[in-house]
Order: C-alpha cells, then sequence, then structure tokens
C-alpha cells in the first residue's frame, strides 16, 4: 500500500465528488423516498445514489483495497484490514431530508488505521475540500482552489462549533476551559471543514456516530494544521469494533486565539 499515489486518487475522486452532489440535490428538489433502517435512523434514495457512484469510482481507482459504507456495512462481521475506505454518502440525511444546506459527502482513506485521504463535499454551499497529506489541504469554492492552512479569520472571539440539539456538559466544560466567546450550531462534517478554512477555532462532542461520519473531515483538519484528539489529546485510529467513534476534541490551532 506504500506505492499509492494519494494526490493522484485524491484529484481523480473530485469529478465524482461533484457528480454525486448534483444527483443528491437533483433527488432532493424532486422529493426525496425515505426508508427506515434497522437502527431506526432514515436514509434516502439520494443517500443509495451517491453511494452507488462514490463505490464504483473507488473500485476504479484502488480495486484492491475494502470499502465501509454507512450504507452497506455488517455489523456482524469483524473486519481486520488496516488498510479501508469509510464513507458516508450523505452526513446528515435528516438535514438533506428538511432541505438544508449543511449535509456532506464523505470519503476516506484509512491506510494503517490512519486517516490519509480525506473528501468532504456540500453541494447545497457549494463547497468542497479535500487533502492527501500534511500541507496539502484544498477547499474548491465556485471552481477556484483555495489552500487551507486553519488560520484564524475572526480575531475577536474564540468560536466554538455545536451538534444540534442539547449540548453535553463535559463539551461545556471544555468550551469554558478553551475560553470559547460564541457557539454556533452546526450538522454534518462540516464542521471539521470550517476550522481548517480558520472560520471557528474548536468542535468537542462525546461518544457518538460512526467512523465514516469524522474519518473525511478530521484527514482535512490535520493536513490543514489543525488537530483531532480524544478528549484527553490521545490519538484517533480508525477500524475500531462496531466502528464507534470515541469523545472527540477537533482544534483548529493549539493557540485559539492566534
Amino acid at each position: 500500500m506504500n506505492n499509492l499515489n494519494l494526490k493522484n486518487i485524491a484529484e481523480n475522486f473530485i469529478d465524482t465528488f461533484i457528480k454525486a452532489g448534483k444527483l443528491a440535490k437533483e433527488i432532493s428538489h424532486r422529493g426525496v423516498k425515505i426508508t427506515i433502517k434497522a437502527d431506526k435512523s432514515p436514509v434516502t434514495d439520494g443517500d443509495l445514489a451517491v453511494d452507488e457512484l462514490l463505490k464504483k469510482k473507488i473500485i476504479n481507482l484502488t480495486s484492491n483495497i475494502p470499502i465501509i459504507s454507512e450504507e452497506s456495512v455488517n455489523f456482524s462481521v469483524i473486519k481486520k484490514d488496516k488498510t479501508f475506505w469509510l464513507i458516508d454518502p450523505i452526513d446528515g440525511t435528516k438535514e438533506y431530508i428538511k432541505k438544508k444546506d449543511e449535509y456532506t459527502l464523505n470519503a476516506a482513506l484509512i491506510i494503517n488505521l490512519e486517516p490519509a485521504i480525506g473528501i468532504v463535499y456540500a453541494p447545497a454551499k457549494n463547497r468542497l475540500f479535500f487533502s492527501y497529506g500534511k500541507g496539502f489541504a484544498f477547499e474548491i469554492n465556485n471552481g477556484k482552489k483555495i489552500v487551507l492552512n486553519c488560520n484564524k479569520k475572526n480575531k475577536k472571539e474564540i468560536i466554538g462549533l455545536e451538534n444540534s440539539g442539547t449540548t453535553p456538559i463535559e463539551v461545556l466544560d471544555l468550551y469554558r476551559k478553551y475560553k470559547v466567546s460564541k457557539t454556533i450550531k452546526m450538522s454534518s462534517s462540516l464542521k471539521f471543514c470550517i476550522l481548517a478554512s480558520g472560520e471557528a477555532d474548536i468542535y468537542a462532542a462525546n461518544a457518538r456516530a460512526f467512523e465514516w461520519d469524522i474519518a473525511a473531515g478530521h484527514v482535512v483538519l490535520e493536513h490543514a494544521g489543525g488537530s483531532v484528539t480524544t478528549h484527553d489529546e490521545k490519538k484517533i485510529l480508525y477500524g475500531k469494533n462496531g466502528y464507534k467513534n470515541l469523545p472527540i476534541i477537533a482544534k483548529r490551532s493549539q493557540n485559539l486565539g492566534e
């Protein structure tokens, strides 16, 4: 796996993401068809259509690497692969159903249990983020390629991002510790990319969701110069039992005021 050309893989995936995002928007516009999965969460025909496109392209790019997708994962089969793809075709399905604009399309290549490539696309916002190495994190916004470097945009406030719903006391305590002066509710993996672009400073969450929800955003932020760790600042590896997430803290910088 060491001979993989990560730059070529990432860049050759972008057109498929744009195509998949266009399809997701078209399905949303005409009205999605909703099915309830075994875990009681919704899945739409948009999720499934995007999933099919992304998996087809991955097989074309890296036919020998397994794919773990939210929409087809088999939790009863224990995987021991250290290199694999994680896909969340639409992160923020509930927002997608409501025709809100923060849902994202996600794919991450995990190598030796660490994220190596990340692509996150918010089609309703026309913002695509991707990375393939330290210092090689980018945003494509309306056709313009921008280097992501976590440089702070709002010098007056320390901005924390929160999931929708009630914020856990553990997260509130962390935000007090880091002197967060303003919080913004935000859905999906877009939060990691907003940190990478310097538009916010910190995002924390208790253990929730699954690895495919965070892997692509994690690597974009890390390659842009930020960090994603557990609450006690331990490294996050992927391929855990059941693909469950640990409590995480994502930071734009070690010094959030600068």
